[in-house]
């Protein structure tokens, strides 16, 4: 279901552009010109997810909408022609989520910058750390308004407790002077067990010396903010180190991710298989190493075209995700794929590999505006002692002879007859 968003504007072409901005982040709108429409709207509906408010209507001169649009507790982004200071203290003295200047064309990207933080700052959480509980209220109601998840402790022992209990906390804001462990201290701490790419830290201090900023970042911080810090300032810092480490995620999640299927890639299947072997056979867990290829793959792309060929291959990628579940799996390249299945004995995981094969077969997968038949199959390695390549050279020999005795089957390394 599409978020609702207000729009409070009474100039055409810049409500306009708004919507426009707004639908391409699947908003539904509903515009509002003056603050009686506004009113109007409020008193039968105030199911909004977010609103723009113009500051100047040409029933409300001096801001007298966005008072009426947050008192329904609609969180709000003013946007403003004016930009004296006094204005812009009217604007901050209200729990907004922030004003954007009516300037040039860069308000308007900022403004989608904001509505789409909007929507994905539920998924990242923060922990404040303040033994003062006033500090820390204004803190989180500032990271509420932005949407974010926010968890808090009141001193750097909690918050390393904090830290173990909540595995989705993205960045610590921390302030320096604090009982039992101070926020260097706890800066430091933290380094030892997350990294730059894992965990943003943000030092803050209400202390005169500037000496302070240089110790946080020496010690492992991102960035330092000093008391009595301004919200835009504020919010500026979070986005910055809150985009940065989401940047970092979808760099890595490219780097580890085959494009067209979004299953793991070789090099990621590699690293991730390798861990999860020394743990298997170190706690005597049975598992089983599988290398599948689809058969005669060259004539689907040669009868049907390399579009239906990729979408095959991204068909295969759901069915493999469904049927093996918690297993590691990923495009190898080209039609090959492997999986890595745990937990069941011998024969357990065999028929599972052999069940997904025969419903490979008996399916039909839709590419383009036609059904294709296709069939894999499997070589297979279970419980080995050897190295991951060499396990890989084991699977791929007994998969080139599930291709010789005939295809469409399942053939164990070291075993000679068909399977």
């Amino acid at each position: 279901m599409s978020l609702k968003l207000l729009v409070v504007e009474d100039s055409k072409p810049i409500a306009t552009v708004i919507k426009q901005i707004a639908q391409s982040l699947n908003y539904e709108v509903v515009l509002a010109t003056t603050l009686a429409q506004v009113e109007e709207i409020l008193s039968g509906d105030t199911d909004f997810f977010a609103a723009t408010v113009d500051y100047a209507l040409p029933d409300a001169i001096d801001g007298e909408a966005i008072p009426c649009v947050l008192s329904h507790g609609i969180p709000s982004v003013v946007m403003t022609g004016k930009m004296d200071d006094a204005t812009r203290q009217k604007i901050l003295d209200q729990p907004v989520i922030d004003y954007i200047p009516k300037e040039n064309s860069q308000a308007f990207l900022y403004l989608k910058r904001v509505l789409y933080w909007q929507q994905t700052n539920s998924s990242n959480a923060i922990l404040v750390v303040d033994d003062s509980a006033t500090a820390r209220r204004h803190i989180v109601e500032l990271l509420k308004r932005r949407n974010f998840i926010v968890h808090t402790a009141n001193n750097g022992v909690q918050a390393l407790e904090r830290l173990k209990q909540h595995k989705d906390i993205k960045m610590v804001i921390t302030d320096l002077e604090m009982p039992e462990m101070d926020g260097i201290i706890l800066t430091n701490e933290i380094r030892k067990k997350y990294t730059r790419e894992q965990l943003a830290i943000i030092g803050i201090s209400g202390a005169v010396s500037g000496i302070h900023s240089a110790r946080f970042i020496k010690n492992g911080a991102d960035d330092f903010l000093r008391k009595p810090f301004c919200p835009e300032e504020f919010y500026c810092r979070i986005t910055q180190n809150i985009e940065s480490l989401n940047n970092i995620t979808q760099m890595q999640h490219a780097a580890n991710t085959d494009y067209l299927t979004e299953l793991s890639n070789r090099r990621a299947f590699f690293r991730s298989a390798e861990q999860r072997i020394t743990e298997y056979v170190k706690r005597d867990i049975s598992y089983c190493l599988a290398v599948l290829d689809i058969d005669d793959f060259k004539k689907v792309n040669d009868n049907y075209g390399h579009e239906a060929g990729d979408q095959v291959l991204k068909v295969l990628a759901l069915y493999m995700r469904k049927h093996f579940g918690a297993g590691l799996t990923a495009r190898m390249g080209g039609q090959e794929f492997a999986v890595l299945l745990h937990g069941l004995d011998v024969d357990q995981l065999y028929n599972k590999l052999d069940d997904f094969r025969r419903e490979i077969a008996v399916s039909t997968l839709p590419a383009a505006d036609t059904q294709i038949s296709i069939t894999i199959s499997i070589g297979v390695v279970f419980d080995s002692k050897d190295g991951l390549s060499q396990q890989m050279n084991e699977a791929d020999n007994a998969l080139y002879l599930a291709k010789d005795y005939g295809r469409n089957q399942v053939v164990i390394s070291g075993n000679e007859e068909q399977e």
